[in-house]
This record gives C-alpha cells, sequence and structure tokens, in this order.
C-alpha cells in the first residue's frame, strides 16, 4: 500500500461536491482521514476570475493500492465525472480539484505546500 496526502477544493457547490469526492475516494483509498473542510479567499493570477466564490479545502491522508499514475488518472476522471471543464475552469468555476500532496514521502504541487491554509490543513491532519 502507498501513503498518500489528497487536497480537495471546491467552488461551486461546495459541501454537495466536497461529499461527492469523498464517496468516490473511499474506492481508491483506505484508512482514510480526513480534516476538517476551512474556507478560503481564491488565490492566484493566473487569470481574471469572473466567478469569485470562496472555497471549500479538506485533506484527506490515506493508503492507496494504486501506484502514482493510476492515482493521478482516477483523480482526473473524478474531477471530470463531477463536472469540471477546461472552460469552468477559465471562468474560475471549480466543482472539485483533487491533487496529490504527497504520494509516499514525495512532495508534489510544491507551491501548494506554501499557503497556509494548506500548512493548517496539514496540521490539522497529523493530530492524534
Amino acid at each position: 500500500m502507498h501513503h498518500v496526502l489528497i487536497l480537495l477544493a471546491s467552488n461551486y457547490e461546495h459541501e454537495k461536491n466536497l461529499w461527492n469526492a469523498r464517496l468516490a475516494l473511499a474506492q481508491i483509498l483506505s484508512s482514510a482521514v480526513y480534516t476538517d473542510a476551512i474556507w478560503t479567499e481564491p488565490e492566484g493570477t493566473s487569470h481574471v476570475r469572473s466567478y469569485s466564490q470562496k472555497y471549500l479545502n479538506q485533506l484527506v491522508r490515506a493508503e492507496t493500492p494504486l501506484d502514482i499514475d493510476q492515482l493521478t488518472a482516477q483523480l482526473k476522471e473524478t474531477e471530470t465525472r463531477m463536472g469540471r471543464t477546461a472552460d469552468m475552469r477559465k471562468a474560475g468555476i471549480v466543482p472539485i480539484d483533487l491533487d496529490v500532496l504527497e504520494y509516499d514521502g514525495t512532495r508534489h504541487h510544491l507551491r501548494d505546500w506554501q499557503r497556509s491554509y494548506v500548512r493548517k490543513l496539514i496540521h490539522g491532519c497529523n493530530r492524534p
């Protein structure tokens, strides 16, 4: 089994989409421990956002039998199945974003590790 840390985020139908993402993740993860979800303001300046709803963010620490490529493919498939499209992303609408932050001790999405809300969630994830 591989140890993973995954960031979940939504700025559209927040609670519903996080709930549905957790249901989907239950199919590929075991021993999952979720943090409390927290609200954050949109970050980043890569494009002008016409949709500026807050994000609801959550982390899950879990195990999976999938290798990193299989896991990433499953997460992207889940995002698509839940309605995420390039056009929505360009408009700033994110039904769900699922990012592997850590896989077997190797960090991914390094910019996300610097975000204050990720550090806060990680602190909550490491509590006994």
